[in-house]
C-alpha cells in the first residue's frame, strides 16, 4: 500500500503550518517513526516557506530579467506533493516564481512529474542571509534536488527512507 497526496496552497504564511500538519497527520496515521516524521515536516516547512517568500514575486522576476521564455502570471499559489510507500517518502514543492538564480553553480533536479527542468543552484552558494532553509532541507533528507522549470518557477524535491512503528498501518511488503 502507498499514500499519495497533493495540495495547492496560497502563497501565504498560514499555509506553511497547514502543509506541515497535513504531512504529520498522514505519517502519524500510517505509522511512520516520529523522528522521521519530524525531520520531513521541518524540511517541508522550509521548502514551503521558500515558496511563500520567493514563489511568485513579480519584482524578483524583473530583477532576474528575461530568461528566454515567457513566464506565466503569478498564480499566488504553490503546490506540495507527497508520496509515501513502504520504503521512503518523497516530497516535492513547486511554485510559479522566478526560480533559482542562474548565476550560481548548478546541479540537476528530477521532478515527480515528467516535465523539463533546468538545473538549479547548490544551496552552499547562497549568501549568509539566505539559503539556510535549503541547507536544512539537505541535512534532514537523504536525497535533495533543486531545479527550475522553464516558465513555471522553482521545484524542490527531497526524500527520506522511512522507519515504521511496530503498530504501523502501512509497512514494507
Amino acid at each position: 500500500m502507498s499514500i499519495w497526496w497533493s495540495l495547492h496552497l496560497r502563497r501565504e504564511a498560514a499555509s506553511v503550518p497547514l502543509a506541515r500538519r497535513f504531512l504529520l497527520g498522514t505519517m502519524e496515521t500510517a505509522g511512520v517513526d516520529p523522528d522521521i516524521s519530524f525531520d520531513l515536516s521541518v524540511a517541508l516547512s522550509e521548502a514551503c516557506a521558500n515558496a511563500v517568500e520567493h514563489g511568485g514575486d513579480r519584482a524578483a522576476r524583473e530583477e532576474h530579467g528575461d530568461l528566454g521564455y515567457a513566464r506565466p502570471p503569478d498564480s499566488g499559489q504553490y503546490r506540495v506533493t507527497a508520496y509515501l510507500d513502504g520504503e521512503k517518502c518523497r516530497i516535492e514543492v513547486t511554485d510559479s516564481g522566478p526560480g533559482f538564480p542562474a548565476r550560481r553553480e548548478l546541479r540537476p533536479a528530477a521532478p515527480f512529474e515528467q516535465h523539463s527542468v533546468e538545473p538549479a543552484p547548490s544551496c552552499r552558494d547562497v549568501g549568509a542571509e539566505s539559503g539556510r532553509g535549503l541547507d536544512l532541507i539537505e541535512q534532514l533528507s537523504d536525497h535533495v534536488q533543486f531545479g527550475n522549470r522553464p516558465g513555471c518557477g522553482a521545484v524542490v524535491s527531497f526524500d527520506k527512507a522511512l522507519k515504521w512503528r511496530e503498530d504501523a498501518l502501512l509497512t514494507v511488503s
